[in-house]
């Protein structure tokens, strides 16, 4: 009986029928986000609820769908939920890449490659090519991490100016680009080469090096810079390394 009023009280009661003390927006400002519980905090990105089914419960079942798909949680996966809008669903979506950007982004150091693979898993089963800029400051640390393109390579060619325009913003001493295959093929293509050595050209320009490019897959990732496709004088070698395919 004690659980079933616990529950009455997180899950099944309208914010209006909760003291203005314990209701998630009253709480958050008294005592801060952290005193908040994870439905509490999606309530207040809610709102309110619908008919027959209060923020609580929406709250929840937005829960379960990021415990299920966690970063890669999008609009269309948001609206198919009872009581989520286009509206709301954006809104969650956009709260959550802000932090991403903004936050999650502290104290994360690139040593290598590998270290890299946690900001860009969420487009490796994309069924479209993103192509991502991560701005990194002096020591290293990401200061920025976004999408510039999407769309396939060869098709929607991505210029320097796109690529280094928030990096300049950023006062980045460096950048690494990254892009998916959705052919899962972890190989670099000719036009990827081509695109990584204009890149690394305009950066030389502007004083802005790229460090790498990584090519990511759901069977993992490549470094351009490991295998060797950033020594200077490669792109002399691109036809060669191409002509038996």
């Amino acid at each position: 009986m004690q659980n079933a009023k616990l529950g009455q009280k997180v899950t099944l009661k309208h914010i209006k029928d909760i003291p203005d003390f314990d209701r998630p927006r009253e709480k958050l400002a008294a005592k801060g986000p952290e005193a908040l519980s994870d439905s509490e905090l999606i309530a207040i990105l809610l709102g309110s609820g619908i008919k027959g089914k209060n923020v609580f419960q929406i709250a929840r079942a937005i829960l379960q769908r990021l415990d299920k798909y966690g970063e890669k949680i999008d609009v269309k996966t948001l609206v198919a939920i009872e009581g989520v809008g286009f509206a709301k669903a954006c809104q969650i979506v956009a709260s959550f890449e802000l932090a991403r950007r903004r936050l999650l982004k502290e104290n994360i150091v690139i040593h290598k490659a590998e270290d890299i693979f946690p900001l860009i898993s969420y487009i490796a089963d994309k069924k479209q090519e993103y192509f991502l800029c991560i701005s990194l400051n002096g020591a290293n640390e990401v200061i920025g991490n976004r999408v510039v393109t999407v769309g396939l390579l060869n098709a929607n060619q991505v210029h320097p100016r796109e690529v280094f325009v928030d990096a300049i913003s950023d006062r980045a001493a460096s950048i690494i680009i990254a892009h998916n295959h959705p052919s899962g093929i972890l190989k670099p293509s000719p036009d990827d080469i081509a695109t990584t050595i204009q890149l690394v050209d305009a950066g030389k320009i502007l004083g802005i090096s790229v460090l790498d490019h990584i090519i990511i897959t759901k069977r993992g990732y490549l470094s351009l810079k490991e295998a060797g496709f950033m020594r200077p004088g490669r792109a002399a070698d691109i036809g060669s390394a191409f002509s038996s395919d």
